[in-house]
């Protein structure tokens, strides 16, 4: 009886299996039909119309009926700038929300984003686990994951020269001349294996309430951070960061 129960046990093992197995490969990307996988988005040429299927992963601050959101299906990342949207559908276009997107490709100083762009919400939910690009850094197939949700680990923070000329940790602006209690984005400096990167806070994406825009004010020259956000590019990477640890 022992042994026709261990059988039995075993049998029902292999078929919880075999369907977890089929439930895995399932959650792979369908699209709908005339809609781009990422490959064929990433390779349309700029100024050319493009349809999309992807998950809302974060979005901007909500202004003039339009908000910009970074989205992400299983193989690449979309930056959705400017998109229109009411305040109501806003409200519903929470991080997982699945969208199909049609628009223009096009770029701004090497940011590829999708523009003048309309939207439907679908079935589905998603959202991206951080892939870590540390090793990535400074090497040209970092481009290829361009506006996906990705990790750096282990990075030291290097000094800015604020607007006065003096070393900083961050900056409230690009050049500094931001100051604290204004919509200022937060710029710093961090390195790994001698080279030094620039990183943002989008004050729009995490303001002064937000965990991210805080811990960067706390910063020290010589920290060692590890950071998450979206892979953003502006004449070379330049990620917006939405998460900040101190280790």
């Amino acid at each position: 009886m022992k042994k026709i129960l261990a059988l039995i046990a075993a049998a029902v093992m292999m078929l919880t299996a075999a369907g977890c197995s089929g439930e895995t490969a399932d959650t792979a990307d369908v699209k709908s039909e005339g809609v781009m996988t990422y490959a064929e988005y990433a390779a349309a040429e700029l100024e050319t119309p493009v349809v999309v299927e992807t998950y809302v992963q974060a979005k901007q601050g909500w202004w003039d009926n339009k908000a910009t959101f970074y989205t992400q299906d299983k193989e690449g990342g979309y930056y959705l700038y400017n998109m229109p949207c009411t305040e109501e559908e806003y409200s519903k276009l929470t991080p997982g929300t699945k969208i199909k997107v049609s628009g223009y490709k096009t770029a701004w100083s090497d940011e590829v984003e999708i523009i003048d762009s309309t939207f439907e919400i679908m079935e589905g939910n998603y959202i991206a686990e951080a892939m870590d690009a540390t090793a990535l850094l400074g090497t040209d197939e970092l481009v290829n994951h361009q506006n996906k949700f990705v990790s750096f680990k282990g990075l030291t923070v290097e000094a800015s020269t604020d607007a006065t000329g003096n070393e900083a940790a961050y900056l409230y602006g690009w050049d500094g001349s931001g100051e604290a209690g204004t919509d200022s984005d937060l710029y710093f400096n961090a390195s790994i294996n001698g080279n030094t990167y620039t990183f943002v806070i989008e004050y729009y994406l995490c303001n002064e309430t937000t965990a991210a825009y805080q811990a960067v004010q706390g910063l020290n020259i010589g920290d060692t951070i590890d950071l998450e956000g979206f892979l953003f590019w502006y004449n070379g990477a330049q990620p917006h960061v939405t998460s900040v640890i101190v280790k």
